[in-house]
């Protein structure tokens, strides 16, 4: 499952979505918004998104995730819209038979989706904002 949201991401729905009997290890990735950059006050976040080709982009990138490593199930939620400090921008959760295939497709789903998918973020300051390169 891969969505787009304007509403607060529910770890827990999340949590019993990929729970599956089959799989013995589920990780997650919580991206927050961070109160601080490079010694700047973070006020807030925008991210703003084209959303029907990042929901295809984000099913490709799960289909390699699911081709390359034994995954059960997973899911890719992404906020948008306006984030308070604290709030999840997004999350990944992935359900697998062992540790290693859940933490390996894990980073790559969170790696691929900032490098590929149409998904932009807006740090906003008390002095001004900033686009910021997705890209780590």
């Amino acid at each position: 499952m891969v969505s787009i949201t304007t509403d607060p991401i529910d770890m827990n729905a999340a949590y019993r979505y990929v729970s599956t009997d089959s799989a013995g290890a589920i990780t997650f990735f919580f991206g927050t918004v961070r109160d601080s950059t490079n010694e700047r006050a973070v006020e807030r976040l925008e991210y703003e998104a084209y959303d029907r080709m990042a929901l295809t982009k984000m099913q490709e990138i799960a289909a390699e995730a699911c081709r390359r490593w034994d995954v059960r199930k997973y899911t890719i939620i992404h906020r948008k819209g306006n984030l308070a400090i604290g709030d999840i921008a997004v999350l990944i959760a992935v359900a697998t038979p062992h540790r290693a295939d859940a933490f390996d497709a894990c980073r790559y789903l969170i790696d691929t989706l900032k490098q590929q998918v149409p998904i932009w973020k807006k740090e906003i300051f008390e002095d001004g904002q900033v686009w910021v390169d997705a890209h780590p």
